[in-house]
């Protein structure tokens, strides 16, 4: 598209959780960035309130593409009422009130899922002030940034570029973003030569798609969040490793006391 700016972020960190289907004891995560999540972070980055409407961002196009998919963990959680009185019901009576858990409980068990190790790199794509403006705001960011949740920090660099150009081509371009041991894994099944590219699964706004995901955010208001849906497309994307073509690559492994002359 003529005159849209894209801004490149790489979503990275020890655990991740981008959940868009969790309800109750249950909080699940998809295994890419959903679009209320990066859309989220880039409002708390400006320090919007959550009760600001994120119509602006939600016109934003999107795209992700999943660099190093990570592993899925279970974390074990308990809850209980901090003034020990039994937990209530999920359910309601006819006047809107919780019952108490019958039988009586003072404990509950919650499964909460996250990524481990997982790198990706999320991309929007809109008007370039506003694309601008993001890009300042993630870098001295108002509020903390977390991936999913706010019990997921992300490491640095987050953003990695804002350029003129189409959504896709960008992401196609970014050279791949996956930690060495993923990289290593890569070039071991090619007799210790890392190729000069990586086919990526990668996925994209697209009124045309096969799929849909309900993760366009309408309100992040507590008590009122609510998202709608949209159309969405599956792809692969042939990605720069980093290495040229007619590069050589050292298969010498690296000696840390080298320097030391033993």
């Amino acid at each position: 598209m003529n005159g849209e700016t894209v801004l490149l972020l790489r979503l990275a960190g020890p655990l991740q959780s981008w959940g868009d289907r969790s309800v109750f004891n249950r909080r699940e995560t998809r295994p890419e960035p959903t679009k209320s999540g990066v859309l989220g972070l880039l409002a708390a980055a400006q320090g919007r309130p959550r009760t600001q409407s994120p119509a602006d961002l939600a016109q934003l196009r999107f795209g992700v593409r999943v660099d190093q998919p990570g592993t899925l963990l279970r974390d074990y959680h308990t809850v209980s009422d901090y003034r020990g009185i039994p937990l209530r019901q999920t359910g309601v009576n006819a006047r809107g009130q919780q019952k108490p858990t019958s039988p009586v409980k003072t404990t509950q068990i919650t499964h909460r899922y996250y990524l481990q190790d997982a790198v990706f790199v999320a991309a929007v794509a809109g008007p370039a002030p506003l694309l601008t403006a993001l890009a300042d705001a993630v870098r001295r960011p108002a509020y903390p940034l977390s991936l999913g949740r706010r019990s997921c920090p992300p490491t640095q660099p987050i953003v990695l570029a804002v350029d003129e150009g189409e959504l896709e081509e960008a992401l196609t371009a970014c050279p791949w973003q996956a930690g060495d041991h993923t990289r290593d894994r890569l070039q071991n099944r090619h007799d210790g030569t890392l190729p000069p590219h990586v086919d990526l699964p990668a996925t994209f706004d697209d009124s045309e798609g096969t799929d849909v995901a309900q993760d366009v955010p309408l309100s992040f208001a507590p008590g009122d969040r609510h998202f709608a849906t949209r159309r969405i497309r599956h792809t692969w994307l042939s990605v720069p490793t980093g290495v040229s073509d007619d590069a050589p690559t050292s298969t010498t492994p690296h000696d840390p006391f080298a320097l030391l002359g033993w």
